[in-house]
């Protein structure tokens, strides 16, 4: 029988998978060949599985009991750390069919990431791996089936080297109905009362993917940011914010304005139905890479009572658009705390402002609208739009994970990390799956481990990227951690106590002389394999206080703790502190040491050469017009104390816009001309020049000439006029002829050349300007005839109008 089953067997999976199954029953292998549907063999055959082995999930966005038609939602299929998988199959059924008619199966998958999945060729309903490899996480689209379906089962399968897990009931399969038209409005997930015992201390991490890189329709490149992140954990009587409610007022200034105040107030006026109020701050700008800043993080606990948890934080600048948990339930039905929850995030609507961009002016919605998520149909100028329907790129992630628990636990289900082994051959661990196109230093050695006790801890290595060869293609991250615990501990020992660090000592119990001081941990989890923890939860030691109890002797304080390494890595010092209580009775000096130093080793230093971001783009110019400057700059992302990086980080370069408009430029007014009449009503004129014309838009020159009236005296008439004239016109060339005479007797040297002739006129009408020149002829040598100089006068001409 195992000669006919095993080519069946192969035939079967060949289609589907790369690897071989085990473990298919006769009757699996009967009702594969009575059908034709190839969906349907695949939903049939079963594999087997060890009780208790979760490390394999599907979930649900929300985890809801109930959709609703036509809504779409996220599905996940993860794999627990180390766990992973290299192929899987997801498939969606009415409740009690089995897959072999098309009308057998309810909604429609939507792909997110085609390098990751794809729909199966042989059975098209059904999505699949896109490549086989190894992978711990995949996600796709589902949108729920009209109404009317009922009950829909969605149900994976995992593919890892040798074994195939299809699963029926348990982490796999997810069972979720349609909700009821009297229910619409309501939470879709009913929040249970919590059986958990003790309290748990979890570790909220917001990791923002919200960048010009995937989200380039009108990004906010100035001012773009996370707000602070507000939030708690509480019970199910007080809920912060929900889909299908209201926002209160302190939601409303978070959505808005990215100010926690007045929601952390309300959380606050909640005490009874809050435990921990949860705070991280703002990221400005919204995305840098982790190796330049951490995460925001905030830690918080949960008890039986307030075992949810919920956060906010706006998406800025944008009207009223927030991501965020709500009622997030920590509290498993087994009566144990949940020991991670990753969860990816897009944006919802706080319902309070219609904006539709991200720096929309205010425009209040009136009446107040319901919280809802926004979509990529919302609107054509929403920078989230898309004509075709699709989802919203994630805009971040939230990593919630539990750090410890105290108290009594009623649940001893092991955690995931401490418990599973991996099911990896030898040579699978030396594995690479590094892209050929990333080029990388060697890892250096591993760190010492975070952890000195029992209690599990990581230790770190580090890569450098040297070169990517195609942007298209991804590069792994430069550090990787590994799980580890102190010395002398190990994983495989069943009655090993998970233990607390020591709380700090208690002073002495004298304060001169020697005494006693002691610290007290806590049993933080109980041993697997059920045995009694026998490992000391307190321990005493002596001290001493002030050795000399004389009077010359003064009294100090025990020493404090030790300050941290002054190294990152290497040797540095560290030193510690006490204070003097009482200074000697007998007036002398208190020679007791108040500080004490000593070195400390670090791990050993690894230089790594600088890594540096590409160059940002290029600034606007510094200038609105002309010439001007431009910078671009670029971040040192390997850690400073890595090694001195003397790269530069900033450039600068000249930049050239449109010329600045010239305005016009004139001289001043000349002083004005001599009347043009000889008697009677004349006009006088003066002028300006223009020094530079108006170029490239600049102001136009105003008027250049001047006109004034002038009266000489009155003009004489009779007979007697055109002699008079005569006789003035003479005494006049005798006037200027005694004039030269003159000149030329005072300055017996200085001769001057003729008059020249008047220049033409600068102008054709309205006023002009005439000169004429008398040049020195012969300029004497002597320095008392300093005014022998060159002679220029004007005379008003063309002064008719234009």
């Amino acid at each position: 029988m195992g000669a006919h089953l095993q080519p069946l067997a192969l035939r079967l999976l060949a289609l589907t998978f790369p690897l071989v199954a085990k473990g298919f029953s006769d009757e699996t292998l009967e009702k594969a060949a009575k059908s034709e549907g190839y969906c349907s063999r695949i939903l049939r055959a079963q594999g087997t599985r060890r009780e208790g082995y979760n490390e394999f999930s599907l979930r649900v966005e929300g985890d809801p009991e109930f959709y609703k038609p036509g809504n779409s939602y996220r599905v996940t299929l993860s794999a627990a750390t180390p766990a992973y998988f290299r192929g899987f199959t997801l498939i969606a059924l009415k409740e009690g069919k089995e897959g072999d008619k098309e009308e057998d199966h309810a909604g429609t998958f939507q792909i997110i990431d085609e390098e990751e999945t794809q729909f199966m060729s042989n059975c098209p309903v059904a999505v699949t791996e896109s490549t086989p490899r190894r992978r711990t996480r995949i996600q796709v689209f589902w949108t729920a089936p009209p109404t009317g379906t009922g009950c829909v089962i969605l149900k994976a399968s995992i593919v890892q080297k040798r074994i195939i897990y299809f699963q029926d009931e348990g982490s796999l399969t997810k069972k979720i109905c349609e909700q009821d038209s009297a229910s619409e409005g309501v939470t879709d997930k009913p929040i249970l009362d919590c059986c958990a015992c003790g309290t748990a201390k979890y570790r909220l991490t917001f990791y923002g993917n919200w960048s010009e890189k995937t989200h380039p329709k009108d990004f906010p490149r100035r001012t773009n940011h996370w707000s602070a992140i507000i939030g708690s954990s509480h019970s199910k009587n007080y809920i912060l914010w929900e889909y299908g409610g209201y926002a209160s007022e302190g939601v409303k200034q978070v959505a808005e304005l990215g100010s926690p105040v007045k929601m952390e107030e309300e959380i606050r006026q909640q005490s009874d139905e809050v435990l921990t109020v949860i705070k991280a701050k703002a990221q400005w700008p919204a995305w840098q890479p982790l190796n330049v800043r951490a995460a925001p993080s905030a830690e918080f606990s949960v008890d039986r009572h307030r075992h949810l948890m919920s956060f906010l934080t706006m998406l800025g600048p944008s009207p009223d658009w927030n991501v965020g948990l709500s009622a997030e339930d920590l509290c498993t039905k087994d009566c144990g705390w949940v020991q991670k929850v990753v969860q990816d995030l897009i944006p919802w609507d706080a319902g309070t402002d219609s904006g539709v961009t991200y720096e929309s002016p205010n425009k209040p919605t009136v009446p107040q609208e319901k919280i809802r998520p926004l979509t990529s149909l919302d609107h054509p100028q929403s920078p989230f739009y898309d004509p075709e329907g699709g989802s919203i790129k994630l805009v971040a992630r939230v990593v919630i994970e539990r750090i410890a628990r105290k108290g009594e636990q009623c649940n001893i289900v092991p955690d995931n990390i401490d418990d599973i082994v991996a099911d990896l051959a030898p040579e699978e661990k030396e594995e690479d799956d590094t892209p050929e196109t990333c080029i990388y230093s060697n890892w250096s050695p591993w760190s010492a481990c975070s952890s000195s006790t029992c209690e599990k801890g990581k230790r770190m290595r580090q890569r450098m990227l040297k070169a990517q060869l195609d942007l298209s293609v991804p590069c792994p991250d430069t550090q990787d951690f590994q799980p580890c615990m102190g010395p002398g501990c190990s994983d495989e020992d069943g009655s090993t106590c998970m233990m607390s660090d020591w709380i700090t000592w208690s002073p002495c119990s004298v304060s001169c002389g020697m005494g006693t001081r002691s610290r007290e941990r806590y049993v933080k989890q109980f041993p697997e394999d059920g045995s009694m923890c026998k490992v000391p939860t307190e321990e005493t030691e002596k001290c001493i206080v002030n050795e000399e109890c004389s009077p010359s002797s003064c009294l100090v304080t025990e020493w404090g703790e030790w300050d941290e390494c002054s190294a990152s890595c290497g040797m540095g010092m560290k030193r510690r502190h006490r204070m003097i209580k009482m200074t000697p009775a007998d007036g002398s000096m208190c020679k007791a040491e108040t500080t004490e130093a000593e070195k400390c080793m670090m791990p050993e230093c690894h230089t790594i050469p600088c890594l540096l971001s590409p160059w940002s783009e290029w600034s606007d110019c510094s200038v609105t017009c002309g010439k001007g400057m431009r910078t671009r700059q670029r971040m040192l992302k390997s850690a400073a104390e890595l090694g001195d990086c003397n790269e530069e980080l900033e450039q600068a370069e000249k930049c050239m816009l449109p010329e600045c408009p010239i305005d016009c430029e004139l001289t001043e007014w000349s002083q004005w001309s001599e009347c043009n009449t000889s008697c009677g009503k004349g006009h006088m004129i003066r002028t300006r020049m223009i020094k530079i014309e108006p170029q490239f838009g600049g102001t136009a020159c105003p008027e250049t000439v001047q006109r004034t009236k002038c009266r000489v005296r009155k003009c004489l008439r009779g007979p007697g006029m055109e002699k008079r004239r005569w006789k003035e016109a003479r005494e006049k060339r005798r006037s200027e002829q005694a004039k030269k005479n003159i000149d030329s007797e005072q300055y017996p040297v200085c001769r001057l050349k003729p008059w020249t002739a008047w220049t033409e006129c600068s102008t054709l009408c309205g006023g002009g300007i005439q000169e004429r020149y008398m040049m020195v002829k012969k300029r004497s040598k002597s320095t008392q005839f300093t005014s022998c100089k060159d002679k220029k006068e004007l005379r008003a001409c063309n002064v008719h109008p234009c």
